[in-house]
């Protein structure tokens, strides 16, 4: 191995000094929700190219998706114009690079790569010892529940850093965190670091950005609106008013569940009871590259072990074609042989309209936040597509790992108790009165 000094060309600013302190003494879990600019990716390359010299393994740097993490890791240039990965790890140090799969091996044995956290269950079969995750707050959260394990049983690493994006799954992270002894965690904005000045934001201002932007990005505001995010006023919303919490399920009465189905990608389905004017949101559950029996196994076991039983089974208008193998629509299938019935099927509406649907209904749902933990993320990460080009959130959902959940949900909306044919505000009020009932939830 080439006598090199590392980090190469390369020292932690003082207020990267203490996550960097803590992961030199021992620190094995760390989050770090740190403002926009304050260095987040250089530190965590910095650090992996530390250890991969002392300990030979694979190491993971990942982003919400592959594109994402090349530009922001693999082709990026820094500040004194040289490439990141380039001053992270010297030619001394490599043995090969592969542009395409962007990814260095060392001479000592070690591998690190650039990962889309969109894409991690590819990489079936990879032991990492350490990951990265760069914003974490717009990553697919089943990513860490998938590399969790691996770390624990082979003693490896993480490092969460990311700004807020509302009070997602990273927020629930953070949370964990703050509480949590064995993790570092830490907030660091604009204000504590002094590496954005108050002119560079004001300036930010002037040319445009939002005050939820400016709050978010630069002062780590877990609250401010997520900008693009379909239904973040409503989630908040939701929290605010303590709708999102411990949901008890009751007795006698039936539950209904709904649907989007997926071919290639996630199936994801809602469980709901409906008691008086309240939408109980009871459950959650999204797999993919299985068939329809394993879902509705799941669902049967799921009313068994409490005792209640399914009146409606809501799933989007696509379950009645006809697979050309069979002849058979799945529709057909779910009532026939999988005992999953009845079930009734959705509009095919405009998107836009299920969205206002489920932004109408949202205000009437109580979500149990352990049973629907990552429903709940996907409806906060429904967002708009953004052109990068123009600067701008296009009309349009972005497709990502948040679309199946939310798409679900739409199902829900647009067919539940008729709610999503009241577009206005007095409708609304016809249907449901004009105060919210007196709730189990309110003592």
């Amino acid at each position: 191995m080439p006598d090199l000094v590392l980090p190469n060309g390369w020292q932690p600013r003082d207020y990267q000094l203490p996550l960097w302190s803590s992961l030199e003494r021992g620190t094995k879990r760390a989050v770090a929700v740190w403002h926009r600019r304050a260095g987040k990716d250089s530190l965590g390359i910095n650090w992996t190219a530390c250890q991969a010299v002392q300990r030979p393994g694979v190491y993971w740097h990942l982003a919400p998706t592959q594109r994402q993490v090349r530009k922001i890791v693999w082709d990026n240039v820094d500040a004194a114009g040289r490439r990141v990965i380039d001053q992270a790890w010297p030619e001394a140090l490599r043995k090969s690079c592969n542009g395409q799969e962007m990814k260095i091996e060392l001479k000592g044995g070690s591998i690190w790569q650039c990962v889309g956290s969109d894409n991690y269950d590819s990489l079936v079969g990879a032991n990492p010892v350490g990951v990265v995750f760069s914003e974490y707050s717009l990553a697919d959260p089943a990513s860490w529940n998938f590399l969790r394990p691996i770390l624990a049983e082979n003693n490896g690493w993480a490092i969460f850093l990311y700004t807020p994006r509302g009070r997602n799954h990273a927020y629930q992270l953070w949370k964990m965190a703050r509480d949590n002894p064995e993790w570092y965690c830490e907030t660091l904005t604009a204000d504590d670091t002094g590496a954005i000045s108050k002119d560079a934001i004001q300036a930010e201002r002037r040319a445009g950005m939002h005050e939820d932007m400016i709050s978010q990005e630069f002062f780590c505001s877990f609250d401010a609106a997520n900008p693009g995010a379909y239904y973040g006023a409503q989630i908040a919303a939701a929290y605010k008013e303590g709708r999102i919490g411990k949901v008890p399920y009751a007795k006698g009465v039936p539950c209904e569940t709904w649907w989007d189905l997926g071919m290639d990608d996630s199936t994801a389905l809602w469980i709901t009871q409906t008691v008086v004017r309240e939408v109980r949101v009871l459950g959650y559950y999204e797999a993919s590259g299985e068939p329809l029996s394993h879902y509705a196994d799941w669902l049967h076991a799921w009313a068994s072990e409490r005792g209640l039983r399914f009146e409606n089974h809501g799933l989007p208008h696509d379950v009645e074609v006809r697979e050309l193998g069979t002849g058979r629509s799945r529709k057909e299938i779910l009532e026939d042989e999988l005992r999953v019935y009845p079930v009734s099927v959705a509009p095919r509406l405009p998107v836009n309209d299920g969205i206002e649907a489920v932004r109408r209904l949202l205000d009437q749902c109580w979500f149990d936040e352990e049973a629907c933990a990552r429903g709940i993320a996907c409806l906060t990460e429904y967002t708009k597509s953004f052109d990068e080009r123009q600067g701008v959130f296009q009309q349009k959902p972005l497709h990502n790992w948040a679309s199946h959940g939310a798409d679900a949900f739409r199902t829900l909306a647009t067919l539940h108790g008729g709610y999503a044919k009241l577009a206005t505000e007095e409708g609304r009020n016809r249907y449901y009165g004009s105060k919210r009932s007196r709730s189990w939830m309110a003592g």
